[in-house]
């Protein structure tokens, strides 16, 4: 059975104003960093087998602190990259708050693309396939990924049997760990969603 540690980065300057999306150049930063640390100390009692994580900075740098006791360097999987917000990246949330569209991303994600981005169900697609070919390549062994809120969310919903459209009610903070099981036979199980404690 594998057991896959997913985990989204820490947080940014911008975290919780803006929609950064897929931008480039958005850092941890040192309050980020240090947050970073305290994950990984977290997770030091663990013993994994390998790190993947988005492509956007400021996961693979999450990544690279939360790796580093563990001697892996994280490789990167675009499965698991941020959301294609589209036309929506890099604007405040205080504005696409406003937004007729902003109802139907809360209520109705299953039925909704970002203009000139990606849907919900495609981007749930494409994560959760990540996640089985991840288990499926690493058998019996514990693996991390780093990745997003949306990102993670929507994987958790999937293997626990959540209907899209209800997504939104999951929690994922910055620099927490959700915990999912996937065995090679038989249905897989959520050990644990948005874990700010200590693991083995």
């Amino acid at each position: 059975m594998a057991r896959l540690f997913l985990v989204r980065h820490a947080p940014t300057p911008e975290t919780g104003t803006k929609l950064t999306g897929r931008l480039p150049g958005v850092s941890l930063g040192a309050k980020g960093e240090e947050v970073a640390a305290k994950t990984a100390g977290r997770l030091e009692g663990v013993r994994f087998e390998a790190f993947y994580t988005s492509p956007i900075e400021r996961t693979r740098e999450t990544a690279d602190i939360v790796a580093a006791p563990h001697g892996l360097k994280p490789i990167i999987h675009d499965g698991v990259i941020e959301a294609d917000f589209g036309t929506w990246q890099g604007r405040s949330l205080a504005s696409l708050r406003k937004l007729k569209l902003w109802n139907d991303v809360v209520t109705v994600p299953s039925q909704t693309r970002f203009p000139g981005g990606e849907s919900f169900p495609e981007m749930q697609t494409r994560a959760v396939t990540a996640c089985n070919d991840i288990a499926a390549k690493h058998g019996k062994a514990t693996v991390a990924i780093v990745s997003h809120s949306d990102v993670i969310k929507s994987i958790v919903a999937h293997y626990v049997g959540t209907p899209l459209d209800l997504f939104q009610r999951i929690n994922i903070s910055p620099a927490s760990v959700s915990v999912i099981h996937v065995p090679r036979h038989g249905p897989p199980f959520v050990g644990a969603v948005n874990s700010y404690g200590e693991f083995k």
